[in-house]
């Protein structure tokens, strides 16, 4: 309720001068920042900073962008943590869900570690990261491909990617399948888009002419079994 509030900016100018005394000490400086700041100010909270402090690091625990969630904290502080990542923190400090409520497991801070690694990550790919957006690249192409093992070790956290996958498909033939457990074999997206490809190349078309020629088959077929949709 009081971020950005005249306080806690006479706050942040108070450490822009402690800096200065620091550096002419030749003391290196990190600057804590705001735990709890709503969307719609965390840009000013930012740029203030790096005004106010002359760029030195600045350091947030998020911030949580909204105090309803206990629980929840590494959500609601995720989501600042990457917009705060996007605007130029140096460092974000994780939350666990058990935030307010009491001290985290081992679990609570693996969960907490997780969240804010996708928080940076995500902040990389806003500030262009080359390094960043190849991870995010090489995931889509390995999901397009449906290479399981290559999505798993890709993944943040490769051990909870497998036993999702697996809660569902646990056969190692489902590791090679063209399907998740999610749309099936019949619906998915990309296995769509590569069955027109093949249907392209083995026709000799342009994709979007296959596209059309399908679009006309699949028709005929609704129409000779009745033309009947049911739920």
């Amino acid at each position: 309720a009081d971020a950005n509030d005249e306080a806690q900016f006479a706050e942040l100018e108070t450490l822009g001068e402690l800096t200065k005394v620091a550096w002419n000490h030749d003391v290196q400086v990190m600057i804590e920042g705001p735990g709890h700041v709503p969307m719609h100010m965390i840009q000013e909270n930012m740029e203030k900073q790096l005004k106010e402090c002359q760029e030195a690091p600045f350091y947030t625990l998020g911030p949580l962008t909204t105090d309803i969630a206990p629980g929840y904290d590494h959500i609601t502080s995720g989501i600042g943590a990457a917009m705060i990542g996007w605007y130029g923190c140096a460092m974000l400090c994780y939350v666990t869900p058990k935030e307010h409520l009491g001290l985290p497991t081992k679990e609570d801070v693996k969960v907490g570690v997780v969240t804010y690694k996708i928080a940076a990550h995500a902040a990389d790919l806003a500030k262009g990261h080359p390094g960043a957006q190849a991870r995010d690249n090489a995931m889509s192409k390995a999901r397009f491909e449906f290479r399981w093992e290559d999505q798993f070790n890709l993944a943040l956290d490769p051990e909870t990617a497998r036993a999702y996958h697996d809660a569902t498909l646990p056969d190692n033939a489902a590791k090679v399948a063209h399907f998740c457990s999610m749309c099936g074999p019949h619906f998915c997206s990309m296995k769509i888009t590569q069955d027109v490809r093949d249907y392209a190349a083995k026709k000799e078309l342009e994709e979007q002419q296959a596209i059309q020629i399908g679009m006309k088959e699949k028709s005929e077929e609704f129409k000779k079994a009745g033309s009947e949709i049911y739920l």
